[in-house]
């Protein structure tokens, strides 16, 4: 079992940064590649980034340049830091942890509401 809470979304103007936190319990956190989705209100979750415990990374290609992520191992945690937040970033995000060693296990935050706008 993996217990994951995200922190850090609110309100911000476009063009505005933030930056969101994950932490991670009740598991080795290196066993998991970890990763940030979306879902914005009547839309499917998307990908947003993911991280490997090894730090290979992988951004949607929406996101590239934009946002970035990265994982502590020792403290358990994963971030995702989000400049230039535009309008259609709105979204609730959430953090994602996936053991794929005998069984593929995905593991899901409750998520954290990032809105890009005035």
């Amino acid at each position: 079992q993996v217990q994951l809470v995200e922190s850090g979304g609110g309100l911000v103007q476009p063009g505005g940064s933030l930056r969101l936190s994950c932490s991670a319990s009740g598991s080795i956190f290196s066993f998991y590649t970890m990763g940030w989705y979306r879902q914005a209100p009547g839309k499917q979750r998307e990908l947003v980034a993911t991280i490997a415990s090894g730090g290979t990374t992988n951004y949607s290609d929406f996101v590239k340049g934009r946002f970035t992520i990265s994982r502590n191992n020792t403290k358990s945690a994963v971030f995702l830091q989000m400049n230039n937040l535009k309008p259609e970033d709105t979204a609730v995000y959430y953090c994602n942890a996936v053991r794929t060693v005998i069984k593929r296990i995905a593991y899901w935050g409750q998520g954290t509401q990032v809105t890009g706008s005035t």
